[in-house]
C-alpha cells in the first residue's frame, strides 16, 4: 500500500445536499422546508429557549432573591491582632488606622473584632466593638471608646 492508495472508508464522506436548485434536483422550490409557517421563512428559526411567545422560563425566574435592607450599615472589620503595630499607650483612631493602611476609607464605620492577640495597652476609638475584643483590650490595660 502506498500513500496515493489511501482512501476514506465507504460512506465516511457524504456530499452535502444542495437545496433550492430547481425542481429537477428533487430539492427545489420549498427546499425541504415544507410549505408555509414560521420555519419555512428566512430567519424563521427561533432560539432554543423560545416558547412560542409564552414568557420563557429564563424570564419567569426571579433574578435577584431575598430582601435588601436599605438601612443596613456595613462595618469594616479590623481584628485586635492588627492593632499591635501601634506603640504602647497610643490612641488608635480611624484616621490612624487609615495612615497605617489597615483600613482604606475613614468614612466607613469600623468594628473591632477579637481575632489575634494584643500585647500593648492602647486606647482604641471605633464605631463598634465585639464583646471579646473589648475583653482583650481591657485585659492588657487598654481602653476602648465608642465613637458616633
Amino acid at each position: 500500500m502506498k500513500l496515493h492508495d489511501l482512501r476514506p472508508a465507504n460512506g465516511a464522506k457524504k456530499e452535502r445536499k444542495r437545496v433550492g436548485r430547481g425542481v429537477g434536483s428533487g430539492a427545489g422550490k420549498t427546499a425541504g422546508r415544507g410549505t408555509k409557517g414560521q420555519n419555512s421563512r428566512s430567519g424563521g428559526t427561533k432560539p432554543p429557549y423560545f416558547e412560542g411567545g409564552q414568557l420563557p422560563l429564563v424570564r419567569r425566574l426571579p433574578w435577584r432573591r431575598g430582601f435588601r435592607n436599605v438601612n443596613r450599615i456595613e462595618y469594616t472589620p479590623v481584628n485586635v491582632g492588627r492593632l499591635d503595630v501601634f506603640d504602647a499607650g497610643s490612641v488608635v483612631t480611624p484616621e490612624a488606622l487609615a495612615e497605617r493602611g489597615i483600613v482604606k476609607h475613614v468614612a466607613e464605620p469600623i468594628k473591632i473584632l477579637a481575632e489575634g492577640d494584643l500585647t500593648r495597652p492602647l486606647t482604641v476609638r471605633a464605631q463598634k466593638f465585639s464583646r471579646a475584643a473589648q475583653e482583650k483590650i481591657t485585659a492588657v490595660g487598654g481602653h476602648f471608646e465608642v465613637i458616633e
